[in-house]
């Protein structure tokens, strides 16, 4: 599976509360969640996302609380995978738990700026910058999690698996 969108970039230790402000945790609806997605550090990201769009990170990416919402907001925001530097752990699994694609690379997180065009390549891990004429090598998933995220994260695809 291949996207392609516009980045957004974001630094280090970006965590779960300026993600999805915690003053909108009163709800689990996706879309009121993607309504107030990074406003906390991107009072624009909003209004300029558009579907298929990519953000990219440096290191610690959704460090803090273990809350689903992050990833949950990020993936209903239109954002079609975050790279990152490095992911906390909490983060990671809960974005592979409902089906948020995200890489690790930290040569591409050095290399991409905001504005550029990538194409992002899950089953290589082959990031390319359409924008530059560079290609990165992310950490692919191993296959069982690409079908996870395939499936639309670890509910549904338990779902598809019993029938």
């Amino acid at each position: 599976m291949q996207v392609q969108g516009t980045v957004f970039k974001y630094g280090d230790n970006v965590d779960t509360d300026v993600i999805i402000p915690a003053r909108y945790l009163n709800t689990s609806d996706p879309k009121e969640l993607a309504q107030h997605c990074m406003e906390d550090i991107d009072r624009d990201f909003v209004s300029r996302v558009q579907p298929g769009d990519i953000i990219v990170a440096g290191k610690n990416f959704g460090c803090g609380s273990s809350r689903e919402h992050a990833p949950l907001a990020i993936k209903a925001a239109g954002v079609s995978v975050v790279i990152a530097a490095t992911f906390a752990r909490i983060f990671y699994r809960n974005a592979i738990n409902i089906g948020l694609p995200i890489l690790e690379c930290p040569e591409a997180v050095e290399r991409i700026e905001a504005g550029d065009e990538l194409a992002v390549d899950f089953t290589s891990g082959v990031i390319t910058n359409l924008t530059r004429n560079e290609s990165y090598q992310g950490q692919p998933f191993p296959k069982f999690m690409q079908d996870l995220i395939a499936a639309g994260g670890l509910l549904s695809y338990i779902k598809k698996q019993k029938g």
